[in-house]
């Protein structure tokens, strides 16, 4: 007769492990539905066949509320370790010691610019040209949850709030200025004060808030205590600068990203010019995530870098 514990490893749909773990991911059936492709009824069914598979209620659930059950916590856990052997096994079988090759994806915050970060990556090139890389922009909350689900190597973004199974260095700071476009009142105008942009369209980041990335941009707009309607939003860089360009209303962009587009004439910088917000960019990766050795040696060549080189040298005005 089979022991039971060899039946069940025999008996058992691996893609209920999978659909389980992205419907924890997700945070509810018809999410999971939709990121898979399939209806409701399908994710619904397969949650069902898991817990009777597992003998235990892994979620509690209503029409108001989802949470994960102590046994549906553990089982994520495990799906997370497994979905990660799994996905490591190809690079781990096309390594060679004396040739390394394989793929690193890496998830970014939008409009990365960081000298050290590519003085990096151009050294990693040089040391092993046959790995290849992947970048994907997104916001920086779903970089981490990326980073978090295995679908990144590592990420490069803001920190919102920080999560209990992620590591993060300061990779690099930028410091953010307020600018206008050519289309706005302000432009080209100066001898301005902070209180000249008081009553004005603002238009920011979605994470500009106190309890958001970008608290010391909040900061400062509330002690200055700017009053004018916020007209648009993105968690993009590239949006609220063309938000900003298209005349909406004045916002904060990093200084040394949109140097060019003030050269250019698309931008021009307003007051405050001294003591400006500054924000740390960070490095985050799951020390626990099994790595192929591509991912292994950049992360390894990133923290070494930040270890060596000091903040003041990976800041930018």
């Amino acid at each position: 007769m089979t022991p039971p514990r060899r039946r069940f490893v025999w008996e058992i749909d691996w893609n209920l492990l999978r659909t389980f773990m992205v419907i924890v991911q997700e945070k509810g059936l018809t999410a999971a539905g939709e990121k898979l492709s399939l209806k409701q009824p399908t994710v619904s069914n397969a949650l069902k066949r898991l817990e009777t598979h597992m003998g235990a209620r892994l979620l509690e659930r209503n029409a108001s509320h989802f949470a994960v059950t102590p046994a549906g916590q553990r089982l994520f856990d495990d799906c997370l370790a497994l979905f990660d052997i799994v996905s490591g096994l190809p690079q781990q079988m096309q390594e060679q010691p004396e040739d390394v090759t394989g793929h690193v994806e890496i998830a970014l915050a939008s409009h990365v610019v960081c000298p050290f970060f590519d003085d990096v990556l151009a050294a990693f090139h040089r040391a092993l040209p046959h790995v290849t890389v992947s970048m994907t922009v997104m916001s920086s909350q779903e970089v981490m949850a990326a980073v978090v689900s295995r679908d990144a190597s590592f990420g490069v973004c803001l920190m919102q709030e920080r999560m209990a199974k992620l590591e993060y260095e300061t990779l690099y700071r930028e410091s953010f200025g307020y600018f206008c476009g050519s289309r706005h009142a302000l432009f080209g105008k100066t001898g301005l004060a902070v209180s000249d942009l008081r009553h004005e369209p603002y238009v920011s980041f979605k994470t500009d808030q106190m309890s958001g990335a970008l608290w010391p941009v909040a900061l400062l707009r509330q002690q200055e205590g700017f009053e004018g309607e916020t007209v648009g939003t993105s968690s993009h860089l590239e949006e609220v600068k063309r938000l900003i360009i298209a005349g909406f209303g004045f916002g904060p962009l990093p200084i040394h990203v949109v140097d060019e587009d003030v050269k250019a004439g698309r931008l021009w910088r307003l007051p405050p010019y001294d003591n400006v917000p500054a924000v740390d960019v960070h490095l985050v990766y799951d020390r626990a995530a099994r790595r192929s050795r591509a991912e292994r040696i950049l992360l390894a060549d990133l923290r070494e870098a930040i270890g060596t080189i000091a903040i003041e040298a990976r800041t930018y005005p």
